[in-house]
């Protein structure tokens, strides 16, 4: 299994890379890996002091549950592993507090933290609308969990597909009759053109056509990966992080077999 980093999309925050001489259990392990075991911050308890809102206590709980926080792995140890098993401490959780008065919209960033390094990656994510005489105030608890725990904790994306390559023969009396089942994206001068294809990345719209025009083949050992991070972590630091847990799993099987 081979590892081949392909580029950065800085304007999106994500990251594209190649795994070659694999198969899809390994690409899947992978991709499973970097959705699901890779730690962040997420609210788990609210406590309400105040709240004369609209929506009830559950309601906003689940909302603030949702919002993602930015994460600082070195900072922070995951609850089910830190040696205040589980009671809770300032190396496994953080407070976050907010007092609002209406009339306004209550808005993520009016969340306030304990530590800057954990606040909500979006801060203009609506809460809850106050109206005049309304109030809302609360204290809310972080801590460090996994998606198996909860989806909330999720980092963000990741899809993977085979690698396409793509053969072009523009069959003349094919064409005639198809060639009005085709994008005009693809198209250069009444044909199909293999760079268009590539370039825009549009195989599945030229695929299953006719094969005489244009035939798509997929490469089972190589897998195109993409990384859409949710702003907890950079798409770097999930990538990385996964291969972490990896690497601590498969040396807990060892240890395991060897006993």
């Amino acid at each position: 299994m081979k590892l081949e980093f392909v580029k950065k999309d800085k304007e999106n925050d994500c990251m594209h890379f190649t795994l070659k001489e694999a198969n899809p259990n390994m690409a899947n392990a992978l991709r499973r890996l970097m959705m699901s075991s890779v730690p962040t911050m997420a609210i788990e308890t609210v406590e309400f002091a105040n709240n004369t809102s609209v929506l009830y206590d559950e309601i906003v709980a689940h909302r603030l549950g949702l919002i993602p926080l930015t994460t600082d792995l070195k900072g922070y140890t995951p609850v089910d592993e830190c040696t205040c098993e589980g009671a809770g401490c300032n190396k496994c959780t953080v407070q976050l507090s907010l007092q609002a008065k209406g009339p306004c919209m209550v808005l993520a960033k009016d969340i306030k933290s304990k530590d800057p390094k954990i606040k909500p990656v979006e801060g203009d994510t609506p809460i809850v609308e106050l109206l005049k005489g309304q109030d809302i105030q609360f204290v809310a608890t972080a801590i460090l969990g996994c998606a198996t725990r909860h989806a909330k904790f999720a980092p963000g994306f990741v899809w993977f597909t085979q690698q396409p390559s793509l053969e072009v023969g523009n069959d003349p009396e094919a064409l005639e009759e198809h060639k009005d089942k085709f994008p005009p994206q693809v198209m250069d001068n009444g044909k199909v053109s293999k760079k268009k294809v590539e370039d825009l990345d549009l195989y599945d719209a030229v695929d299953g056509v006719d094969d005489k025009i244009a035939k798509v083949s997929y490469d089972p050992t190589t897998y195109l990966f993409r990384v859409e991070p949710w702003g907890q972590l950079s798409p770097k630091d999930m990538f990385l992080t996964a291969l972490e847990v990896l690497d601590k799993k498969l040396a807990d099987l060892e240890k395991e077999v060897g006993a």
